[in-house]
């Protein structure tokens, strides 16, 4: 009774900006649900500046239900047929994941971002988005602000993605007999998966590949978002360390306190949903769950400050700006040298279909 009397007018508020967020997503799915809480949190705020009442409620749903929505994540992702179709694309994830980050990481110092916004940024563009951020942003204690400024510079780039990557990729010159080259490029570069989608069924469309490019584009992206267990647990575990050597001076250091828990669950959420499908069942039965996983993170990604868009930093822009850049570069470069290399990819096109048109 005391939690609903303390954490209930927050709650309501979240799951009332959350409920429209998520249809009008559904009908725009390009923007996404986050995108459309954020704003709808901006304008709530410019007219309700006391909280008082809803704070508490808006801090747990910040953090409780960011974490269920992560660990929720996991019951999206069939392990098996990842790493079984994602082998083509294994070492172009490996290099443009490190490379977002080697990135954030030398601009963060240059531009003097903040290190949080900087991690996220990073983050979001090499994995998977608003997912990276969200399985993130508990580990190095990002603040709302910090949140809603790296999904808002990531999602704003996702848009421009959907809109450009295909005219970019028919200058760049992809493969237009087959949708594995553009599949790829938009599996790696681009970070939500909605966007990915809309970027490969316009491929798809322009040169009538029925869903070739999209199942590809597909696979890779899910295959790119086991990154977020690596890299999740590593800076848990620089973290951790960082607060050890704190608690050398204090008693009230705990490992297990200091270890996100709900990364582990995530990881057992995944090798559960592996394991029932191996055995027969059907993956669409887990998919209540992701939609679920998918409601809880717009439900946190309401922003509770109204000037979002004036206090956001050039540097984060600048960040993704460069990282966006250094993939789009990288990917068509090293799946050049790959279809030169046709022995090291399973399945890769001969040279001379990388500048095919119809």
């Amino acid at each position: 009774m005391n939690f609903i009397k303390k954490n209930g007018i927050g709650i309501l508020l979240c799951l009332a900006i959350a409920i429209p967020s998520w249809f009008l997503g559904k009908i725009f799915p390009v923007v996404g649900g986050a995108v459309i809480a954020i704003i709808a949190g901006m304008i709530i705020t410019m007219f309700w500046n006391d909280k008082k009442n809803a704070e508490a409620g808006i801090k747990w749903t910040s953090k409780i239900i960011l974490q269920t929505a992560v660990v929720l994540l996991g019951f999206g992702m069939n392990l098996g047929v990842i790493f079984q179709t994602g082998k083509q694309s294994l070492p172009i994830i490996i290099c443009t994941i490190t490379t977002s980050l080697v990135i954030a990481w030398i601009l963060k110092k240059a531009l003097k971002v903040p290190a949080n916004t900087s991690i996220l940024v990073g983050v979001g563009s090499s994995i998977c988005g608003g997912s990276a951020i969200a399985a993130t942003a508990p580990i190095i204690d990002a603040d709302d602000d910090e949140i809603a400024q790296a999904i808002a510079v990531i999602f704003f780039f996702n848009v421009l993605a959907a809109i450009f990557f295909p005219i970019l990729g028919k200058a760049i010159g992809f493969d237009t007999v087959h949708g594995d080259a553009f599949g790829i490029f938009a599996g790696t570069a681009i970070n939500d998966t909605s966007s990915v989608t809309a970027a490969a069924s316009t491929w798809d469309s322009m040169w009538n590949l029925g869903s070739e490019t999209l199942n590809k584009a597909v696979t890779v992206k899910l295959t790119r978002t086991l990154a977020i267990i690596p890299i999740t647990l590593g800076l848990s575990f620089i973290r951790a360390q960082k607060k050890a050597k704190e608690g050398m001076k204090s008693s009230s250091f705990s490992l297990k306190r200091t270890f996100p828990m709900f990364i582990l669950y995530f990881v057992i959420a995944a090798i559960i949903t592996t394991v029932c499908v191996h055995n027969g069942i059907d993956a669409q039965v887990f998919h209540p769950i992701k939609e679920l996983s998918k409601f809880m993170i717009i439900m946190e990604n309401k922003n509770k400050d109204s000037n979002i868009l004036e206090t956001m930093p050039v540097g984060p822009l600048f960040i993704k700006m460069a990282v966006v850049a250094s993939i789009s570069i990288l990917n068509s470069v090293m799946q050049f040298v790959m279809l030169l290399l046709p022995g090291l990819v399973q399945g890769a096109q001969p040279i001379s279909s990388y500048n095919n048109t119809k």
